[in-house]
């Protein structure tokens, strides 16, 4: 049964609604906003360390990012991706630099996801045994 709690952070993609290459969806509880099919932002308001914004990118942009928002850090779970959290002083200011950013494609911002694995054409409750 889907939650009927709205994410409270889901203001941060308020800027992208007008987009024709933005689709948000859920993962793992959060919402992750895609732009021109990259995976750009994850918001997050559950429990620490998932309480903030999660920024997918590389770690090898991690510095250039970092120097003009001192706020990112690397997430302490998904080292791979950058995080600010909800109760950093520069929360709100950060994300919508980033959702500026991610507007603008920044280079920076966005990773391909990873493609689906398919699913097993049977389960043990679905499966029908032969006769």
């Amino acid at each position: 049964m889907p939650s009927k709690i709205r994410n409270s952070l889901l203001w941060i993609f308020d800027a992208f609604e007008r987009e024709p290459g933005y689709l948000c969806k859920r993962m793992f509880g959060c919402d992750a906003a895609y732009l021109d099919g990259l995976l750009c932002l994850v918001a997050a308001d559950r429990d620490p360390p998932f309480n903030g914004l999660l920024v997918c990118t590389s770690q090898e942009r991690h510095a250039s990012l970092i120097e003009v928002m001192p706020a990112l850090r690397a997430h302490p779970v998904l080292g791979k991706w950058l995080y600010v959290p909800q109760a950093d002083a520069a929360f709100e200011d950060t994300a919508e630099r980033l959702a500026t950013l991610v507007l603008a494609r920044d280079t920076r911002i966005g990773v391909e996801p990873k493609p689906r694995k398919p699913r097993k054409a049977g389960n043990a409750r679905n499966s029908v045994l032969p006769d």
